[in-house]
């Protein structure tokens, strides 16, 4: 199944909160249907994009599959929903693999394995969430460290007679029926780590919002500041300018793409590192997490 561009969308333009006004006799050309329908997915696009931001709403967790006589070596994310920084809903309805040996080896050949000496590092309590940090789990002595990303997508499906495009008199021509809204995994070899740059997401307010040691009323204070200033024209569907790349995301990506997780791949000493027999270690804890309303009231107690 193809998809089409990210341009193809036009929340990714951030229109303006313009709807169709009909008048009886009006005449009406595909356009308009399809502003209205910008309309209203830019409407709830932006208010999910403000009430919650970009990030992980039910599963999605990364998991390792290991090979066996029937199946290959598999990066698992198990089925869930996101919002992206557009605030458009990203679900994926059933397990997706990503091949780790075939990926592994692309990455080898594309450059003899440059990129992978890259991404290669030691010292890797630098490049954990703190909840791995805090488990206890023992870090491979050296790893390529590399990232699962989601974004939105939509495909084309099915086709439907219309009138020809363009410059065509044909009366036989078809046109796209429907586009689905999809998505696309990318697993992303990490070059540019360091003590400096650990390459995860940043909490979004100040920090002594989540700090548990810092009394009520500074945390209040500091959540009603980042309210206040919290007001961005840019950035979300129905906004204007662009949206700028997050910390966590390398140059070139979708920067509406959305931070799933951390994989570490043993690797030996070996120029171009060679993966050990050790199985990879996942790190789910850095992305950003958005808990249902009820989660929220069962951990306030209420």
């Amino acid at each position: 199944m193809s998809l089409l561009t990210k341009e193809a969308d036009p929340l990714y333009a951030q229109p303006r909160a313009e709807r169709p006004a009909y008048a009886t006799g009006m005449l009406l050309d595909a356009q308009d249907f399809s502003d209205e329908q910008t309309y209203h997915r830019g409407r709830l696009a932006r208010a999910l994009a403000f009430l919650a931001g970009g990030g992980t709403l039910a599963g999605l967790e990364v998991v390792h599959v290991d090979a066996t006589t029937t199946q290959p070596e598999e990066i698992q994310v198990n089925p869930g929903l996101a919002i992206d920084r557009l605030g458009r809903l990203v679900e994926v309805p059933r397990p997706a693999c990503l091949r780790l040996e075939n990926w592994y080896t692309l990455i080898h050949d594309r450059d003899a394995g440059d990129t992978l000496r890259r991404c290669a590092y030691d010292n890797l309590e630098r490049f954990v969430s703190p909840r791995l940090h805090d488990s206890g789990a023992a870090l491979p002595a050296r790893a390529v460290v590399a990232d699962v990303f989601i974004r939105f997508a939509q495909c084309p499906v099915g086709l439907t007679p219309s009138f020809a495009a363009g410059p065509f008199d044909a009366l036989n021509a078809v046109s796209t029926a429907r586009i689905r809204d999809a998505y696309e995994l990318q697993l992303i070899p990490r070059d540019t780590l360091g003590d400096r740059y650990s390459g995860l997401p940043l909490p979004p307010g100040a920090a002594v919002i989540g700090n548990p040691d810092a009394s009520l009323a500074d945390r209040r204070n500091a959540a009603q500041d980042a309210i206040l200033s919290g007001y961005a024209g840019s950035g979300h569907a129905g906004g204007s300018g662009g949206l700028s790349p997050l910390p966590e995301q390398p140059v070139d990506m979708d920067p509406s793409a959305i931070f799933l997780g951390r994989v570490f791949l043993p690797v030996g000493t070996t120029d171009p590192p060679v993966r050990s027999a050790d199985p990879p270690l996942l790190d789910n804890w850095a992305r950003r997490f958005l808990p249902p309303l009820a989660l929220l009231a069962q951990w306030d107690g209420m």
